[in-house]
Order: C-alpha cells, then structure tokens, then sequence
C-alpha cells in the first residue's frame, strides 16, 4: 500500500480521490477457457466448411483449442492446411515488437508460414491461388494500437479482392467490459490504427470483423465473405484470464489491463520496462530519481537489458528510476474502467527536458494531435475527456449494430 501512495503523491493526486475516479468494484466472477467456450473449440460449426477445401489459417500462439494449437488440431482432423500467416510477433510469439518477421517453414508441422508483419502486410493473390478458404483466430486485448487489428484488416480485405470466404473464429476480450479514448482522426491513420474508434471499443475481434464489413472500411468498399464461429457463455460483463499471453511483452492479466494506459509511453522516452520481467507494468527514466510533489520519489528502480522479447531495449543497461504500477493489485487494476492519464501528465511535468518527451509515434498510438498539444498546454484530466466525449458517443451508435453478446452495464 506504501508504494500506492507514493505512485499518486508524485502527481499530487490524493489516493482517495484515484481510486474514485473510474475504478468501480465489480463482483464479476474471472473466466477462464474452462467456463467459455471459444470460436476455435466449436468445431462442429466450422469443420463443414472446411472438409475437402485447401485452408490457409492466419495465426500466433494464441491460437488454441484448450492447450493444442489449432493448427495441430486441423491437421488431426484431416483438414488439408495449406499454409499459415502469423502477425507481428510470429508464429510461435517470440519476435520482439516492431522486429522483422520471416517468412519460413515450421519445424513441427513442415507447414509455410508466411510473415504479415513489415512489407508484406497483406496476402497477395499469388498467396490465395492454391486456397479454398481462409481461417483468422488471434487474440486480440482491445486496444486500438494493439496491430492484429490491422492484420484483420487487411486479411479482410484479400479475401474480398480474391473471392475468398473468411472464417472469424471469436475469442473474449480482455478489455472488453468499456469504452474510452479518443476516436482515431484521418491524418493519423497507420497501421497502429486503421479505424475511426476509440483507443478502447469494447468488442470482440469477431464483432470488430462484423463492423469493417459493414461499415465498409476495406478499400473501395468491397465486402468480404465473413462468417464469424461465436463465442458460447460469453458477455460484455464478464473478466476473462488469456491463457496464453497473447505477446510477448504482454505476460499476465496486470501487463492486459495497464495495457491501455501504458501503451501512450511508446511514444515517448519514458521506458515501459520492455527487457525486464515486468514490461507493460513498470514506467521509469534514467532521470526521474530526483523528488516529486509533496516529498515523495521514484523509489522503484530497474534496468532493462536484451531478451527474447526485447532484443534491444529501451536504455538497455541504464538503471532507470519510476514506478511499479502492479503495486496497485489485480484487483484494481481489472475494475479500472478507463485510461488513466494522471500517469503519463504526471511524468511529463516531471521530466527535466519537456522538449525531447514526446516522439513521431505518440499522435498514431493517440489518433490525434490534440491530446499532445493539452498535456503541453496543462488541460485537466476531466477537460480532456469531454473533448473525447462526442466522438465515443457516435461510436458506441455504430459498434451496437454488431455486437453478438450482452452489452456491459
């Protein structure tokens, strides 16, 4: 509780306000993949439509049946897979983010995996010659900047262009139970986000699939032939536990829900403990050890150095001074119902050189130039977000029409 205090003294936010302020207790019992059944563990509503068809399947570690991956599982079942597409990350999810992802054959199955990560973004009709039809299942954790979404998109998109049939199969979403951020703006469309939607939507990737269709996103306004295998014991409502860290920099429920709020540093010189055992959980900079508001410090230290999941990380080697937000608890953390940007105004008022905080990247990770400027120009947590306010209103009118389960409450 020591290091709770001392996280919002140096911002000079009272704790009992904090945790006031969007941080509902909500009694939701956790699910796990024993009490939900997933699109890929349907198979009675989906292997009609692949028996006696060449299958390409889009695919990471994340794709499952219980603890078999679904590949391994088609194959079992005599289905003729005739190549696999992996996102950032790779196949197996061991590839830094950002790093180049090859194009190789996997050592277990002998299968093609070809890489949608870099240049070759989206499958091309060469890749769909040899295909009857194509089958995506990532986990996604619903943030807009998290990239499978425009993995998505662009299979999406392929599969209209080459008259392929594409097969959705649902997963929950971890951060599925709100809605929050600003709407992704034109100018800053990239492939950290391809979307006019909030940072958090609240859907399912089956869902989101349903609304690029419908809203006619892919190029041209082509529509795919999209059918999505639906989740069973499945709502808005309910926290879900990935069994499976659906990234390499993402290794548990606390790295999920810090997510979204932490996911803003990116774009800046503040380290999100990438090359340590806690990315996604920790925030710190080699210089933010000196006193902050009311006496208190960045009392937490670590120092990044390469892994398997960071091969060159930020200040690799350099101690780094700042926080550990897992201090707060799960318990916290899975009932904070929005970004929480006290975190990010706090360390830039606290950082010795204003001028280098912020790079290229933190208006395409916000979806606009504006939150930048209001930090800068000291705008109030509460002021931001009723700028925020129309556009996820507008949205939350297009993402009802395709919503497959029960809305949050």
């Amino acid at each position: 509780m020591r290091k709770l205090f001392i996280l919002l003294a140096f911002i000079a936010i009272s704790v009992t306000y904090s945790l006031s302020q969007g941080i509902v207790q909500i009694t939701n019992a956790v699910k796990t993949i024993d009490d939900i059944k997933v699109g890929a563990d349907r198979t009675d509503i989906y292997l009609p439509l692949l028996k006696g068809k060449s299958v390409a399947v889009v695919a990471n570690q994340s794709s499952t049946i219980k603890h078999t991956h679904l590949v391994d599982t088609l194959i079992s079942l005599g289905i003729h897979i005739k190549k696999v597409f992996c996102p950032e990350h790779g196949f197996r999810g061991i590839v830094d983010a950002g790093a180049k992802v090859k194009t190789y054959k996997d050592s277990k199955t002998g299968l093609p995996i070809i890489s949608l990560y870099g240049k070759n973004k989206k499958p091309s009709p060469e890749n769909f010659k040899d295909v009857d039809v194509v089958v995506f299942d990532i986990q996604d954790v619903g943030v807009r900047f998290y990239t499978y979404l425009s993995t998505l998109h662009y299979v999406m998109e392929a599969c209209a262009e080459n008259n392929k049939p594409l097969i959705v199969m649902d997963r929950p979403n971890p951060n599925g139970y709100y809605i929050d951020g600003p709407v992704l703006e034109d100018t800053y469309k990239s492939f950290l986000g391809m979307h006019n939607v909030p940072l958090v939507y609240g859907m399912t990737i089956g869902e989101y699939a349903q609304m690029i269709n419908g809203e006619g996103w892919l190029k041209g306004g082509v529509k795919c032939n999209l059918k999505v295998v639906p989740l069973e014991n499945y709502s808005h409502n309910d926290y879900y536990e990935l069994p499976i860290r659906p990234s390499p920099n993402l290794p548990n429920m606390a790295s999920v829900y810090l997510y979204p709020s932490l996911g803003l540093f990116e774009g800046t010189v503040v380290s999100v403990g990438r090359g340590t055992d806690l990315p996604f959980q920790v925030i710190g900079h080699p210089t933010l050890q000196k006193s902050y508001p009311k006496g208190a410090k960045a009392d937490f230290k670590f120092t990044p150095s390469p892994k398997a999941s960071a091969a060159e990380p930020k200040y690799n080697g350099q101690v780094c001074y700042g926080y550990n937000l897992s201090d707060f608890g799960i318990e916290y953390l899975k009932n904070i119902k929005k970004i929480y940007l006290f975190w990010l105004m706090g360390t830039y008022q606290n950082t010795p050189d204003k001028t280098t905080f912020f790079d290229e990247n933190f208006n395409y990770h916000v979806g606009n130039a504006t939150l930048q400027q209001q930090i800068k120009d000291g705008v109030s947590e509460e002021d931001i977000r009723k700028t925020w306010k129309p556009g996820v209103d507008k949205f939350k009118v297009i993402r009802k029409k395709y919503l497959l389960y029960k809305d949050f409450e």
